[in-house]
């Protein structure tokens, strides 16, 4: 119980007012020495020490405001940033393995900024400002080139200032100024903003005029039944896996949380190559027995 309130240790925000009491508390976090990390990190992942990984997370916590505090041109709060990094931090101290040699600020600080960055484009609408690579490059990247241009002015940049920052970003022109655009507007209006439709009948709102996209009823009938068949199919079909196999295959392709060669190897007593080629094997038997069992299902709907 003790470790699992260490686990918890992490300050709150406590939004904007609270910001500075916040990043006054994070600084009482002694910075890790790299053989103190280690011998937590190994803690954690060898043994699940989840007081460890507090200890972790804690020391690195200013690591993640020092990040947050680079998006802060986005309109959001710096707490809500905060919040979202220290989130990846987290996942990066559960990902992190401390015997490939690396400081775990150098691995985290990827999963910080992805957390942060994915929150900002949420929070913008993935809708309207795109999800391709590209797409992200220059939302995150615009107004740090418009900056170093001098590009200040309201409106639509000058044609010399949208060519130079495509060709820096390697985006189009189009996209350029269509982002432009898009961020001078700043984010999403509410749905539950309201709107007079002039026809007497008081106001109403943005969201009485959308058409719902959920499934029809059948839809989700269909699917359901769908789903269930596939299931009982998997289960007949891994009964053509021997015992190791069932578990090895479960353990790697089936499980929420995934455990790896290296675990697997040693749980058997074996190398990681032949817990793959087993996986491989098991993969293989369960695909042939699925195909077999679909062939027999069509038959007899066939016959019948």
């Amino acid at each position: 119980m003790a470790k699992a309130t260490a686990a918890m240790s992490i300050p709150a925000t406590g939004g904007e007012n609270g910001l500075n009491r916040y990043l006054t508390e994070i600084k009482k976090f002694p910075i890790l020495k790299p053989e103190e990390e280690f011998k937590l990190a190994k803690r954690w992942k060898d043994h699940g020490d989840t007081d460890a990984a507090a200890q972790l997370v804690n020391s690195h916590l200013r690591l993640v405001a020092k990040i947050a505090m680079g998006y802060r041109g986005y309109g959001l709060p710096v707490s809500e940033l905060i919040s979202e990094g220290n989130i990846g931090l987290m996942q990066g101290v559960k990902k992190f393995e401390p015997d490939r040699g690396f400081r775990l600020a150098t691995y985290a600080m990827w999963w910080i900024r992805a957390s942060i960055q994915e929150f900002i484009l949420r929070s913008w609408s993935l809708v309207k400002m795109g999800t391709t690579a590209a797409q992200k490059k220059l939302f995150f990247n615009l107004r740090r080139m418009k900056n170093q241009i001098e590009a200040f002015e309201e409106g639509d940049l000058h044609p010399d200032d949208v060519a130079k920052i495509a060709t820096e970003l390697g985006v189009s022109e189009d996209e350029v100024v269509s982002m432009n655009r898009r961020m001078s507007m700043g984010g999403d209006s509410s749905l539950n903003s309201p709107l007079r439709t002039g026809d007497g009948e008081g106001e109403s709102q943005w969201m009485d005029l959308l058409e719902s996209e959920a499934p029809l009823q059948d839809e989700i009938i269909a699917d359901d039944e769908e789903a269930q068949v596939r299931h009982e199919l998997l289960v007949k079909a891994m009964d053509a896996l021997n015992e190791r196999e069932r578990h090895i295959l479960t353990e790697r392709r089936l499980s929420e949380d995934p455990k790896t060669l290296e675990d697997l190897s040693q749980v058997y007593g074996v190398s990681r190559e032949r817990i793959r080629q087993i996986e491989v094997r098991a993969f293989e038997k369960l695909q042939a027995a699925l195909v077999k069992m679909a062939e027999e299902q069509r038959y007899i709907t066939a016959d019948a």
